[in-house]
């Protein structure tokens, strides 16, 4: 049986088939534009079905399963039938900010952080979006009977079944982590009763059929990349570094609440959770570099330049802090630097004194979140560069795994579908069969001097003013 795996990102989708022995046969991308003014961002509801639909007849393949994964966040609103009452929300919108303010005075951090796991109470969540509609477009309100996030909504329109899972309501802040149940305190708060809500299911849980097709319940975006690389159990840790890095690490605990921290924690596909921690300039520090000093320079001539520079630069120190920082300090208006610059640096001086500073950022959040890291499991566009993937290795001292199969969401969707159906016995299991390209372990090289003066500049300059 041929399983699809679908990735709905905020512009585009994504669509990859896999055989049951995880060889990917086909894949595809749709790309759209949301429509963005000021703080509020939306887009057709009905749009994303019509682009899921066109790329599921898109493929050349016989499709028996698929499985679908989105961002948390995008809140549909539709009245008895399914049909939107307005446009959808996306996740990006801010425009709930009051709402949000109104949420954190009556539930406090604390409390909404214990019951959630969400540290910041932000005009993302669907909850406060929810406030603000009922506020200001009351005539919506009025005609909205049934409240989506975007997976949801994408069944309810391929099977009819008025259902969602539970890793996507994670960030709702109307979902009990703890309990795996909607959280009635929050939706009296909001106002919102609990039928206008799908039926609560577990990621891999079959739902229905679409033109033959079995359709199963995937899960929010960073756990079905997390299952496509395999990261399903304590000790390893998912690290995507793109333009930023998300890394993302299983757990079967909640973290003690603790004020300093904006580190959330999700429910995952199996019932327990996962920590979710990102830095917002990770791949572009590196881009704006060759962009603007190495225009005539490719990113393997970079990485050449950078293998021939000795660990530690030779005291040359990088903050990698383009768009301020996040994890584990938060500070927006931090900003990039280079220290201790002398007359020997060389072009491979910066760029791998850049490389080494998300290694030391990433070694950093690592240490914050207090896990016992013995594998990571590295995608995005820096997993192709030799040397960085063995910096990491070498600054974390952590064994380092690229993947085969960059398309890790729709393998992760893939795998769930599989698991809805039966073909496989658990995602844990099916797991064991995924694709490994490179591995790097640690070589011994000493970075504790560079480390250190690295964290030294960071309390120095990564400061509020």
């Amino acid at each position: 049986m041929n399983l699809l795996g679908i990735d709905v990102g905020t512009t585009s989708v994504k669509v990859a088939l896999f055989s049951e022995d995880l060889d990917m046969l086909w894949s595809d991308t749709a790309e759209y534009t949301v429509e963005s003014f000021g703080d509020r961002v939306e887009f057709p509801a009905e749009r994303y079905v019509e682009i899921v639909k066109q790329e599921i007849e898109n493929c050349p393949y016989e499709i028996g399963a698929l499985a679908i994964d989105t961002q948390c966040e995008t809140l549909i609103l539709t009245d008895e039938k399914g049909v939107p009452t307005r446009k959808a929300i996306v996740w990006l919108d801010n425009r709930a900010t009051k709402e949000a303010a109104e949420i954190e005075a009556k539930f406090g951090r604390k409390g909404v952080y214990e019951v959630t796991g969400q540290p910041e109470i932000i005009a993302t969540w669907p909850a406060a979006k929810l406030m603000w509609v009922k506020k200001n477009e009351g005539d919506v309100w009025a005609k909205t009977k049934k409240v989506f996030l975007l997976e949801d909504y994408l069944l309810y329109c391929l099977t009819g079944e008025f259902v969602t899972e539970k890793t996507l309501q994670s960030s709702s802040l109307y979902f009990d982590i703890n309990k795996g149940e909607w959280w009635n305190e929050m939706l009296e708060f909001i106002g919102l009763d609990s039928k206008m809500l799908p039926t609560l299911k577990n990621s891999g849980e079959l739902v229905g059929v679409y033109n033959g097709i079995k359709v199963v319940t995937g899960a929010m975006d960073q756990v079905s990349g997390a299952i496509g690389a395999g990261v399903v159990e304590g000790g390893t840790v998912s690290v995507m570094t793109g333009t930023t890095m998300a890394i993302l690490c299983p757990t079967n605990i909640i973290p003690e609440y603790d004020p300093e921290s904006i580190v959330p924690c999700h429910y995952n596909y199996n019932g327990e959770y996962c920590l979710l921690s990102w830095s917002p300039t990770a791949g572009m520090a590196l881009k704006w570099f060759r962009d603007n000093f190495s225009e005539g320079f490719s990113f393997d001539e970079l990485g050449n330049l950078a293998e021939k520079v000795p660990a530690g630069c030779a005291g040359l120190t990088f903050l990698p802090y383009l768009c301020g920082s996040t994890m584990p300090k938060y500070n927006p208006e931090a900003r990039a630097s280079f220290t201790g610059v002398s007359a020997e640096h060389t072009r491979g001086h910066f760029v791998r004194s850049i490389m080494e500073s998300v290694a030391f950022m990433l070694r950093e959040n690592l240490e914050y979140l207090n896990l016992n890291v013995k594998e990571i499991r590295a995608m995005g566009g820096a997993a192709n560069s030799k040397v960085w993937c063995q910096i990491k290795s070498d600054v974390t001292g952590a064994n380092l795994v690229t993947l085969e199969n960059r398309e890790t969401a729709c393998l992760g969707g893939a795998i769930l579908a599989g698991v809805g159906v039966g073909i496989f016995s658990s995602v844990e299991d099916k797991c064991k069969n995924i694709a490994l390209k490179n591995r790097y372990t640690p070589s011994g090289e000493d970075y504790e001097k560079a480390y250190e003066a690295y964290k030294k500049y960071d309390a120095l300059l990564n400061v509020k003013g």
